[in-house]
């Protein structure tokens, strides 16, 4: 089968891949749709350990299911699903919190991903499609679903209603963008995104209709806003969403493009800020967020790209290039 293959740092390339064998409980699927993830782009650039040459990418995806050996789902079902595969019996997965699970592994990662024609993965992770979500859409599963429990876990540490809040997202990339959305969704009426790519700002502007800036020109006003959201994680943008959140606000930390840097504990101490960190979603997560997607909550999606698979090491060099206004780049395998 054909599959994008990431071969050394900065170079992926179309090469012929064993089709999946069905192991027991798996199904093997047809992918249709799969995203194109900051995490991908952080393999790519050779800045993630985990993540070694030779190894197929992409857990955002959406397709069919082609062969089962699982009485969960039959074939030609269309889903969705959760790439983290949990344990199910940890005290993490037992408190429904399997994004914590200790010995969890993931798509595109430990095991090839769904830059591929075909990929195997466990029924038990799955999310049967709506009827009237498109395979696109529902490929927008997995980030969407970050950005709906980084604001959900936010709204239980906010003083006053979100709704109420003055509010700034850092980084208008998939992420950003997706939570913007969501943002508008729940009713927040001041919001801003700051955001360095020209192109994406004319995208949030047009699609979320919300205030943009670009914080190499212009810094976010200090103690200036209830709730502030780092979609980017680098040390920059810590210190940024640290001096932007007013007394006693929330600052959600979501993006991780650096692994550690220093931060204004003096301001996060006597000002009472509450900081919290997020990774990625748990299965109900999941499952909401395909109702959230069906319900169109995130808007019509105008502002996703989709390109051919055959397009894929392109696709990642415009990404890395900043040659895109598009959030979010969609592989098709067919």
């Amino acid at each position: 089968m054909k599959a994008l293959v990431y071969t050394q740092p900065n170079e992926m390339q179309i090469l012929d891949r064993p089709y999946p064998s069905l192991e027991a409980n798996e199904v093997v699927l047809k992918i249709e749709s799969v995203g194109i993830c900051g995490s991908d782009m952080h393999a790519f650039h050779g800045h993630d350990p985990r993540r070694k040459p030779g190894l197929v990418l992409g857990h955002e995806f959406a397709g069919t299911v082609e062969e089962t050996s699982s009485s969960l789902f039959a074939k030609g079902q269309r889903v969705t699903g959760n790439p983290l595969i949990t344990c199910g019996h940890c005290e993490y997965c037992l408190q429904g919190r399997n994004n914590l699970c200790a010995n969890r592994t993931m798509v595109g990662m430990t095991r090839p991903g769904a830059f591929a024609e075909y990929m195997s993965i466990p029924a038990s992770s799955l999310i049967a499609i709506p009827d009237g979500l498109s395979v696109d859409a529902a490929a927008l599963t997995e980030p969407a679903a970050t950005a709906v429990h980084a604001i959900n876990l936010s709204m239980r540490a906010l003083q006053r209603p979100i709704q109420e809040c003055r509010v700034l997202v850092l980084g208008g990339g998939a992420i950003g963008m997706l939570s913007a959305l969501l943002l508008k969704h729940y009713g927040v009426g001041d919001l801003t995104v700051a955001e360095v790519n020209p192109l994406r700002r004319q995208a949030l502007e047009k699609h979320v209709a919300c205030n943009t800036m670009n914080p190499i020109d212009e810094q976010p006003a200090e103690n200036a806003y209830e709730f502030v959201m780092d979609c980017v994680g680098a040390a920059v943008t810590r210190n940024t969403a640290l001096a932007a959140v007013k007394p006693g606000g929330v600052v959600m930390h979501v993006g991780l493009q650096d692994w550690a840097s220093e931060i204004d504990m003096r301001k996060l101490t006597l000002a009472e800020i509450t900081l919290l960190g997020t990774y990625t979603y748990s299965t109900i997560d999941l499952q909401a967020t395909v109702n959230l997607l069906a319900r169109n909550a995130f808007g019509d999606l105008s502002w996703v790209e989709s390109r051919p698979l055959d397009e894929g090491p392109k696709a990642f060099m415009d990404l890395h290039a900043g040659k895109t206004a598009a959030a979010k780049v969609l592989l098709k395998p067919f």
